[in-house]
């Protein structure tokens, strides 16, 4: 038994010189025309090679020529396959070539070697052809994924952009085009409805408030299109950003408080109005920058009244730091119709305050509505709004489908 033995380990030891022989061999032949034995060498040397269904030679880069380095080892698999161009020619041919050759190498331009680390690392992910190390924390859209154990670890926000969502509106009967904004990749479906909404529910008192009078028309009366900027061009005023202050509440109103005033004094007063000096110093009940209500800042214009844009900007006291954002930078008196002091903005002289009547809420129906901006202006509304909201490019907006079931409100100036 010992002798069997004994002869099997010599027969190994033997087995191992020879092989190392023969590459030494091989590897001595001139690497121009091949000759029949040397093409036999070369079959005897890669017979082993096996496919890699992976992303072989885009790791590791093409090579021309006949080049035994440029080869890509597949631990899992223990083989080779190779990513230059002799594996598509040399014994056994296309069988030793990476899976990922023709797609990657096989060009009839030069081709060129990756700039991924090589070999490659043992631990690490990669994501778009492109090497993490292990731990390495990447942003992909709303969600933040960890390279561990080679595999990425991502949490699983919904996301204010979505592709197949955008892709599913626009491919069906919804009345309405979406379209992808920059500004809101990289957020959340929640971090959408707190940062670019910012109206609260109607109160109970705007709710029960009493109709304002009015002798409903049939819609055959009104013109097949209206719109107040057409009707006033002059007295309409641009809407402002909000940016990712939840404040919808206080632009709609000092935007529809604007193009009224303007209307009714017919031209005389054309001044946008302060949406900020509503945020930063409307606080009974309000939350600047994390939502308001719309009947409490009408409470508030016909109270204290508030400035111009040019006066007291919006977002004018970011550079002050965050601690600035709910301070206010002007004061008024009841009665009076100028400030205390200048106006935040110093190239601005003008601290005028500017002041409304009390307010009114208009029946829903849909030709009061129509009655009410054709002969007085634009109107503020609160909507339900959803996440496919946030990607309205055009049309009559509608909640699709596919889109979730979480809503907010917000609040708009309806123009016609």
């Amino acid at each position: 038994m010992w002798h069997k033995i004994h002869i099997l380990l010599i027969y190994c030891v033997a087995s191992e010189v020879l092989m190392a022989k023969h590459l030494d061999s091989r590897r001595n032949v001139p690497r121009r025309l091949h000759s029949v034995e040397d093409s036999g060498s070369a079959k005897w040397n890669r017979i082993e090679r096996s496919l890699y269904q992976g992303r072989s030679c885009r790791i590791r880069g093409c090579c021309t020529g006949r080049d035994d380095d440029c080869s890509f080892t597949i631990v899992s698999r223990a083989a080779i396959c190779y990513c230059d161009q002799y594996c598509t020619s040399g014994s056994p041919g296309p069988v030793d070539c990476c899976a990922d050759y023709w797609d990657v190498c096989n060009h009839p331009v030069e081709p060129t070697r990756s700039e991924e680390p090589w070999p490659p690392p043992a631990w690490g992910c990669y994501k778009d052809g492109r090497y993490y190390g292990e731990g390495t924390i990447i942003k992909d859209n709303c969600n933040s994924c960890k390279c561990f154990n080679s595999l990425w670890k991502c949490s699983t926000d919904v996301c204010l952009v979505r592709q197949d969502l955008i892709q599913h509106i626009n491919s069906g009967d919804y009345g309405w085009q979406a379209d992808n904004y920059s500004q809101f990749w990289g957020m959340t479906v929640e971090e959408g409805f707190k940062k670019r909404l910012g109206t609260f529910p109607p109160s109970h008192s705007l709710l029960n408030m009493r109709e304002a009078p009015g002798q409903s028309l049939p819609e055959e009366k009104f013109p097949a299109i209206f719109s107040a900027t057409y009707e006033w061009p002059e007295w309409i005023h641009d809407p402002l950003d909000q940016r990712n202050c939840g404040a919808s509440w206080a632009f709609s109103t000092a935007s529809v408080a604007a193009d009224r005033i303007a209307i009714h004094s017919k031209g005389q007063i054309t001044d946008n109005l302060s949406a900020q000096n509503l945020i930063s110093c409307d606080t009974r009940n309000q939350h600047g920058c994390n939502g308001g209500s719309i009947d409490g800042a009408w409470r508030y214009l016909k109270t204290h009244g508030i400035v111009s844009y040019s006066c007291y900007p919006s977002f004018w006291n970011k550079h002050l730091g965050s601690s600035a954002e709910s301070q206010c930078y002007v004061s008024s008196e009841y009665g009076k119709n100028h400030t205390n002091g200048p106006c935040p903005n110093a190239f601005e002289k003008s601290n005028r305050l500017y002041r409304c009547a009390s307010h009114y809420r208009v029946s829903s129906k849909e030709t009061d509505i129509m009655q009410e901006i054709k002969n007085r202006g634009p109107v503020q509304a609160i909507m339900k709004v959803y996440d496919d909201f946030f990607l309205y490019k055009e049309g009559i907006y509608r909640h699709s489908q596919k889109a979730g079931s979480k809503w907010k409100t917000h609040s708009v100036k309806l123009l016609g």
